[in-house]
């Protein structure tokens, strides 16, 4: 559902999956559906509705513009499918909680972008974390930060099926919406729940397009500080006007755990660790030294014009559950929580603290990361 910019991403990778199979596809649009069907040589169904009674039709992966998500996502679980849907899956707590709840109610599974948790790179660090590495987590500090997107051409970027990016929406939207999750998804897998969250948010840039009316555009820089119930205490920045930083550190009483990006499954881990000096009374940090990633990603198919992220990883996690092999990684109510602190942080109006009320089931390690 949906063929815009993002679905390109998904069709790269999406053969690195045998165990999945597009049934077919489907936009409002119907001229970008019909580019989208003819570019991949793939079916075309005319109406969503077409969709819902389609019995062969198990999963529903949700790549919509973001004010459809939610809409879009009930009618599909209405009609007792299963959905993925991209990041956020809703705009709204309540809308948000509506989804979860119709999902659990009807046996379905519900499940969120972004899937990089199932990455190498993610893995690795989590490993390294159990393996306890640094030794006691303390601090974290994360950015995704993507550069003044509004000086850069993009309104030339255009997929490969002949997608314009979407810059209105993304725009509309913001940076902490559209990727906040990233990280969060990490962190909270990582060290558990949130706690609360006193973030400050500002539109620094507001003039992105001629003829926007006041209010129109999110804000386009947030800073939050997250505390876990776990003790953890992180910052993350998330911004489309500073230079581009997708930078992760982990501080321990031991060492530093870190990546530099987030958007690349095979990304670099390092680990710096806390000796003592000669005197007994310093300790510094050594060299960063290169952990090895759990496995080599391996995979055939790749998408790698703007990031190398296996985006079809989060719908195979999905398929693995629909045919009995278990819950998804990428749990409904995990997605949830994140959501839930995406949303403080958004929506914050400088300063306050906000008390995060929503809990998941921890979700598990991939089976090669565990030794």
């Amino acid at each position: 559902m949906g063929c815009g910019y993002v679905a390109d991403f998904y069709m790269a990778t999406l053969p690195n999956y045998a165990h999945l199979r597009l049934i077919g596809v489907y936009d409002a649009s119907a001229e970008r559906a019909g580019k989208f069907s003819a570019h991949y040589g793939v079916p075309l169904y005319v109406s969503l509705e077409e969709i819902l009674h389609d019995t062969s039709v198990e999963i529903v992966v949700n790549l919509t513009n973001p004010h459809s998500h939610y809409d879009v996502s009930r009618r599909a679980l209405e009609a007792g499918k299963h959905v993925y849907s991209e990041k956020p899956f809703a705009q709204e707590w309540e809308q948000a909680k509506e989804l979860v709840a119709l999902a659990e109610q009807r046996s379905l599974i519900l499940s969120s972008a972004p899937c990089s948790l199932l990455g190498e790179t993610a893995q690795t660090l989590w490993r390294a974390l159990r393996q306890d590495t640094i030794g006691r987590p303390r601090l974290v500090y994360a950015e995704l930060d993507d550069g003044a997107i509004h000086q850069m051409p993009y309104r030339d970027w255009i997929s490969p099926s002949g997608a314009p990016w979407p810059y209105a929406d993304e725009f509309r939207v913001g940076p902490t919406l559209e990727h906040a999750g990233y990280y969060l998804t990490w962190l909270t897998a990582f060290f558990g729940p949130a706690a609360e969250v006193v973030a400050f948010a500002a539109l620094v840039q507001p003039e992105k397009l001629d003829g926007s009316r006041p209010g129109f555009f999110a804000a386009d820089f947030t800073s939050a500080c997250i505390t876990f119930h776990s003790g953890v205490v992180a910052r993350l920045t998330c911004s489309t006007v500073a230079p581009e930083n997708h930078t992760l550190q982990i501080v321990g009483d031991e060492g530093v755990l870190a990546t530099s990006e987030c958007w690349d499954y095979e990304a670099e881990v390092t680990l710096r660790k806390r000796v003592r000096g000669t005197d007994s009374a310093h300790h510094y940090l050594t060299e960063h030294q290169v952990v090895p990633l759990a496995r080599p990603a391996g995979r055939r198919f790749r998408y790698q014009d703007t990031h190398d992220m296996d985006f079809a990883r989060g719908v195979a996690d999905m398929g693995a559950a629909v045919v009995g092999d278990g819950a998804p990684v990428l749990g409904a109510r995990h997605a949830l929580h994140v959501l839930e602190i995406t949303l403080a942080i958004a929506q914050s109006t400088g300063g306050a603290k906000t008390v995060i009320t929503s809990k998941f089931d921890e979700p598990r390690p991939m089976p090669w990361a565990l030794h």
